[in-house]
């Protein structure tokens, strides 16, 4: 059995849809400040291996906005904690580019690899619409949708955890 270390449904749930046999854990592991996604789920799969003593899964997203060179990237949590998601995109439509990416970078460790596999999503900040998804998902559009107003389905097919999720999958497969 896998365990994908998450306390959030909505990703445990994304990960059932490409992985067989896997399990959520609560763990709070370290998160690390890093410019990189892979660096900081690299060091969180590592940390979460050595306190769950089995394979485990952990990833991280962020929101990476072009008009504000990047940010907040790997610190969208901590802006969403302290900002806000309907800040964040009141200030990007202010800026007027409102190109935007969404990524995620999903790390496995097993004791003696650690592996990232990483996906992203095109799309551009919006008002908040939708009732759906988590986190900036309201303010994120793909293809004229809000991953917000996606069914987890329609989202899952598109979202940069699924891409990222469905390139882990073929590579743990081949492992197997």
């Amino acid at each position: 059995m896998l365990r994908f270390v998450t306390g959030n449904e909505g990703k445990l749930h994304e990960a059932r849809e490409y992985l067989d046999d896997v399990a959520g854990v609560e763990y709070d592991y370290p998160e690390i400040q890093a410019e990189e996604l892979e660096t900081i789920a690299a060091y969180g799969a590592r940390d979460a291996y050595e306190h769950v003593g089995e394979p485990v899964l952990v990833d991280d997203a962020g929101l990476f906005v072009d008009a504000l060179s990047g940010f907040p990237g790997p610190f969208s949590a901590y802006v969403e904690d302290t900002l806000g998601v309907a800040r964040v995109g009141d200030l990007v439509r202010r800026e007027g580019n409102r190109r935007a990416r969404f990524r995620a970078v999903v790390a496995y460790c097993d004791g003696e690899t650690a592996q990232t596999f990483a996906g992203s999503v095109r799309g551009r900040i919006v008002a908040p619409r939708g009732e759906g998804g988590f986190g900036y998902d309201p303010i994120f559009e793909h293809n004229g949708q809000t991953f917000a107003e996606m069914s987890p389905q329609e989202k899952n097919a598109v979202s940069h955890r699924g891409r990222a999720l469905a390139s882990f999958s073929e590579w743990f497969a081949e492992r197997q």
